[in-house]
């Protein structure tokens, strides 16, 4: 790590007898069309309980169309450690790369534009984390819970927590303390695991997060999951956009699969089976009456299924109308994801196997460099 000439601050952890040295940490945001959301995200995170001379937040913009270039730039007027760099490649994992490389912190911590971090003490939590497990990066639970949201999106955040709603694997849910696998839950790194495994695969436009989680996983390093550093995102607000979601959840899932064979979990791939089964069902349904009789007692078993989970989560919510969109919400995630899945199974292109995230030259430029060169993107 580079001599930033910034002087060393002190950490004060539970349980160490002598503080710790504060590190810097990089908040890396990457965005497109987030006008609504990125004021509120860059204002938690420019209010955090943090020496402002010790953290910096990075900003990808992605070409977005709406205001969001104009609100970030506004904020990084105001803030000396507030910077813009583009994003011409748009997705995440481009956005992410690019602003990692103009990061100097010995922390990375990646937030997105669509989320809530009201703990004025998160910056703090994530150092202190790091401090007491030395892990090499940390996981976080990302509930979709947050103020305001209207009856589909409490709908949706119920959903997507129960086990019918997603991966049974995952920790994004979960409240332990503890050392986890990262592959679903990293989102904080020292800066040299990105030495060690490279950048994000540009290639992904989804669970790009995944793909690099398991080449962290693959390579040995430590995953330290804590609730104290949890973000709650906004879930989407329409069913078409949860449905648009998991098709891209569902395309990304073939891809990783592609690239590391490694990765496969029957779990992740019953929304494909489940999506075949109903539309061969159909045709195979007019071939008999007792195939006709089969099918029918397959939906009517699947539609049981849903209406028995979403009315126990109605009545732990004790809300009627979060219990009535349950049923549709529930049809969105499995409809999505079975399509996204089969779909880029059938027409995706092979990831060539020689090809990693970026160059092995591209891994050892990550060194600090000087923010005059992109303060004014």
């Amino acid at each position: 790590m580079m001599e930033t000439g910034i002087g060393p601050r002190l950490l004060q952890t539970p349980g160490q007898s002598a503080p710790e040295r504060l590190p810097f940490i990089s908040v890396i945001v990457p965005v497109r069309n987030e006008a609504r959301f990125i004021g509120q995200t860059l204002a938690q995170l420019c209010g955090q309980a943090y020496d402002r001379d010790r953290f910096e937040v990075i900003v990808a913009d992605g070409d977005s169309t709406d205001s969001t270039r104009e609100i970030v730039a506004a904020w990084a007027a105001r803030y000396a450690n507030v910077f813009l760099v583009a994003n011409p490649k748009q997705m995440s994992s481009a956005g992410r790369n690019a602003a990692i490389d103009n990061s100097q912190g010995e922390i990375i911590v990646l937030v997105d534009g669509h989320c809530e971090l009201d703990n004025p003490a998160y910056l703090r939590e994530v150092a202190a984390a790091f401090a007491r497990s030395g892990a090499d990066c940390l996981g976080r639970p990302q509930p979709l819970d947050v103020t305001g949201a209207t009856p589909l999106q409490r709908a949706v955040a119920v959903g997507r927590a129960s086990r019918l709603g997603h991966h049974p694997g995952s920790h994004i849910y979960s409240d332990r303390e503890g050392f986890v696998p990262p592959q679903s839950v990293a989102t904080a790194y020292r800066r040299s695991v990105f030495h060690l495994v490279g950048l994000f695969d540009e290639r992904f436009d989804a669970c790009e997060d995944v793909e690099f989680n398991h080449r962290v996983a693959r390579t040995g390093l430590r995953c330290y999951f804590t609730p104290r550093v949890q973000v709650r995102y906004h879930p989407r607000a329409t069913l078409g956009g949860l449905f648009r979601q998991m098709v891209r959840y569902g395309r990304g899932r073939v891809r990783l699969l592609r690239k590391h064979p490694d990765s496969f979990t029957l779990p992740g791939f019953v929304p494909a089976l489940w999506v075949l089964g109903l539309g061969a069902g159909a045709v195979l349904s007019l071939l008999s009456p007792w195939l006709a009789a089969t099918y029918l007692g397959v939906l009517t078993l699947y539609a049981l299924c849903v209406l028995i989970f979403s009315l126990g989560l109605a009545t732990r919510e004790r809300s009627v109308i979060v219990g009535a969109w349950l049923p549709l919400v529930y049809l969105a995630i499995h409809l999505g994801a079975g399509v996204g899945l089969l779909w880029e199974a059938v027409r995706g292109q092979r990831l060539p196997a020689n090809q990693n995230a970026r160059s092995k030259e591209a891994r050892l430029s990550l060194s600090p460099v000087r923010h005059d060169r992109f303060k004014a993107a």
